[in-house]
């Protein structure tokens, strides 16, 4: 059985299926079929690099690298089919686009990008019961929320600067990694499945989820400090993210017309109303990983808060992106120090004021921001996690990032 095949009905993952077909038909129909959905050409490499080993593996390094065309020899017949996929570039995308980069993404200080965009992102992929069970399997809620930290940030950073997603460079080639570890972690999943566990895992729609995090809802998180976008950059934010929906391997009907915040929000008004709410688990991730950051930044250079005000700050950012209904549900606390949002918004949005009368200063703050990493949190966060898996008796962890 592959990964996109379904042993039983799709509805079982469904809350309230009657009312999503009432809001939102014909497209809850459409959902509903990809309830069930994985990504069939990536499913099948992950087949046949358990079959062939050493040499499909090496195969398909060396094609992501350089291309189908830099092998002497013809792959097999899953890794062929993968890498023409990949470098079959749609005819919506402009090249011009891809060499820039994500520009929206790259104007977001570091440290902001870190504490608003990344932690956002993951917990609103950890909010699907889903996904958080999966990852739950995979060690302590500090193990797998350090590893998520440092290869979501890791990602972020590859796909987003220029020419990051073209054939070869390390954006598209990690994000072609991240596909395969979707697939990975679906064709470990299918024994739980097929025992009854609720949905597909890491399936088509907790990909849709994952690439809302980047989109939406980091940009919602943002807006929650005074770094707003206008209307254009929305349009060019969509439309470099498309292409990474793309190569994700992303069903096209999910994110095709989805070309700002308003359709962003259409699509996951649709998800959210076929998802059950957060669990345990994903109660237990979201904390540790707002642990792990906080833990991660404090001290770092350029950052002078201090651990216990950098978790309230990052609650509070939180809470205001996704309500107090939704934060509820996730078990977000109501951060009981002071409240610095209304300062931090004030100047967040008077220096992107400035740098918008000033070119040449929104030009010196752009180059700044792809210069530096800002505070390299990575070590920290790794350093965090092992000392607490030691601490704990835990194993590594078996999952990257969702």
């Amino acid at each position: 059985m592959t990964a996109n095949q379904a042993p039983r009905k799709a509805p079982e993952r469904v809350i309230d299926l009657a009312a999503a077909r009432q809001r939102h038909t014909p497209q809850a129909e459409q959902l509903v079929a990809l309830l069930t959905a994985g990504d069939p050409l990536a499913d099948a490499v992950v087949v046949e690099l358990d079959l062939y080993g050493r040499q499909a593996r090496q195969a398909l390094d060396t094609g992501l690298k350089g291309g189908l065309a830099s092998l002497d020899d013809q792959p097999s017949t899953a890794i062929t089919a993968l890498l023409k996929e990949l470098e079959a570039t749609p005819s919506w995308v402009d090249p011009l686009t891809l060499h820039r980069g994500d520009v929206v993404s790259q104007s977001v200080p570091p440290m902001w990008s870190g504490l608003c965009s990344i932690t956002s992102a993951l917990a609103h992929t950890y909010a699907s019961p889903a996904v958080a069970r999966l990852l739950a399997r995979s060690g302590t809620p500090t193990n797998t929320a350090s590893r998520s930290l440092v290869e979501t940030a890791v990602w972020a950073r590859q796909i987003v600067r220029p020419g990051g997603l073209l054939r070869g460079r390390q954006g598209y080639v990690a994000t072609a990694e991240l596909r395969l570890s979707h697939a990975r972690m679906r064709a470990m999943s299918l024994t739980d499945w097929d025992m009854g566990a609720p949905g597909l895992p890491i399936g088509q729609l907790d990909m849709a989820r994952t690439w809302l995090g980047f989109t939406l809802v980091a940009y919602r998180a943002l807006a929650a400090v005074g770094i707003q976008i206008s209307p254009e950059e929305e349009r060019r934010l969509y439309q470099y993210w498309s292409y990474a929906a793309h190569l994700l391997g992303l069903d096209e009907r999910l994110h095709k017309g989805v070309a700002d915040h308003a359709g962003a929000r259409r699509l996951q008004d649709l998800l959210d109303s076929v998802t059950p709410p957060p669990d345990e688990n994903s109660r237990a991730l979201t904390a540790a990983m707002v642990e792990g950051q906080a833990h991660a930044m404090a001290g770092a250079p350029g950052i002078t808060l201090p651990e216990e005000q950098l978790s309230a700050l990052m609650y509070t950012v939180l809470r205001q992106t996704f309500g107090e209904q939704a934060s509820d549900r996730m078990g977000l606390p109501v951060p009981a120090t002071p409240d610095l949002m209304p300062l931090i918004g004030t100047l967040n949005r008077q220096a992107r004021h400035w740098q918008a009368l000033f070119p040449a200063s929104a030009r010196e703050a752009h180059r700044r921001a792809l210069e530096e990493s800002g505070p390299d949190v990575v070590p920290r966060v790794l350093r965090c996690g092992v000392r607490r898996r030691q601490s704990s008796g835990a194993g590594p962890s078996q999952f990257p990032a969702a």
